[in-house]
């Protein structure tokens, strides 16, 4: 497990820090919090401390406080983020400042340091701010942002502190798990297939393709090669992924099934109809004359079982699981019956999580009988959380 030493200076964005605190513990980061005093004034220390299970260090001389601890901060981390940057703590780390528990442990560690910067338009175009970040980067700190937009100070402009989705990616690229599927040819589905019953009418569910695309954008940052087969979506194209687009549920199965062979990982994150109607009508049916309608239904093609008896060895197979009680046992059924290598379940009836929500929680179920249980969090984290276990399938295959 990673060591992250989160540094937190006086500056409006210090709420955003909580946020990011949470994202890399939910990607499995051993999260330590070092706040400047000017932070404690804007966040409470005990808000990172609920956050991360861990105490938060304020002072170089506080009470009880670990003897010499910048230098075992410093010295624990496998790196280090200061977000967010105010220019006052830019400026120390530029000039070997160390007057706070932040700026000495900054000073005395040798891990590789990430800086968020956040601060008024003006400050950040000041020559001195610009001057002090070149420092930086020759010394080889990353630096993530700013972005554009509404500034605390009622104006608008360059200085909000980037994303902690966008730092803690670039916390994964530093840790050099950027490239965790480097080269790896990956297969993703995502969204719902449309069967239809007439031309204006169709057979579908409310899967809205957030997590399959949150897997492939995921996957791409990662530094796969990434092929996106989606149902009809409103969602954009993720960057650096070549997305295929289909209706049916056959249409997915002849994509799919003809990319699968050359791909590394198949993700069957698609919500597939698994019924369809007999009979398409050929011009819209009507209502006048009607009371009612019946229509025959048929099985659509198991793609997810196709794929699990054909597969080869050195490929991993995960489907997904979306269920409305009993998780656990429909899902180790359905993990037995499609021969898949990781099975992610979710219950689509849980508040707050599921289909068209931006957030989920899952039990991960592997075919050795390990479970994962991740509790409720963006989809975004949790695609993260599942390539990781992903590679490390990868490398067991590998190792066989």
């Amino acid at each position: 497990m990673n060591n992250v030493l989160l540094g937190v200076s006086g500056g409006i964005a210090a709420y955003k820090a909580v946020d990011l605190a949470r994202r890399l513990v939910q990607r499995g980061f051993q999260v330590k919090v070092v706040m400047s005093e000017n932070a404690t004034r804007l966040v409470g220390p005990a808000t990172f401390r609920a956050v991360t299970s861990n105490p938060v260090a304020l002072s170089l001389f506080a009470e009880g406080g670990a003897p010499m601890e910048h230098i075992s901060l410093a010295r624990e981390a496998d790196v280090v983020v200061v977000a967010p940057a105010t220019a006052n703590i830019i400026a120390k780390m530029a000039h070997g400042l160390a007057d706070d528990l932040l700026s000495t442990t900054l000073l005395a560690t040798r891990a590789p340091v990430l800086v968020a910067p956040a601060m008024n338009r003006e400050m950040w175009s000041h020559p001195a701010t610009i001057h002090n970040l070149e420092i930086l980067k020759e010394r080889g700190v990353v630096v993530v942002g700013p972005e554009s937009g509404p500034l605390a100070c009622g104006e608008e402009g360059e200085g909000r502190m980037s994303d902690p989705e966008a730092i803690a990616e670039a916390v994964l690229h530093v840790l050099g798990m950027g490239s965790l599927l480097s080269g790896v040819q990956v297969l993703v589905t995502a969204g719902g297939t449309r069967e239809p019953i007439d031309p204006v009418r169709f057979i579908g569910n409310r899967s809205s393709g957030k997590m399959g695309y949150a897997l492939a954008a995921t996957a791409a940052r990662m530094g796969a090669k990434v092929c996106l087969v989606s149902g009809p979506s409103a969602l954009a194209c993720p960057g650096g992924v070549d997305r295929v687009l289909v209706e049916t549920a056959e249409e997915m199965r002849r994509e799919v099934v003809s990319r699968a062979p050359s791909s590394r990982v198949v993700v069957m994150a698609a919500a597939v109809a698994d019924f369809m109607p007999a009979e398409a009508v050929g011009e819209k049916i009507k209502r006048a004359g009607r009371d009612k309608l019946t229509l025959e239904l048929v099985r659509t093609p198991d793609i997810l079982a196709e794929l699990g008896a054909t597969k080869k060895d050195e490929q991993v197979l995960v489907g997904f699981a979306a269920e409305t009680g009993d998780l656990v046992e429909k899902a180790r059924a359905k993990m037995r019956e499609k021969k898949v290598d990781m099975m992610v379940a979710n219950d689509v009836s849980s508040p707050g999580s599921g289909f068209d929500s931006d957030y989920n929680r899952a039990l991960l179920l592997f075919a050795g009988g390990r479970e994962v249980q991740l509790d409720l969090m963006p989809k975004t984290d949790l695609a993260a959380r599942i390539w990781e276990e992903v590679s490390s399938l990868l490398e067991g295959k590998a190792g066989r």
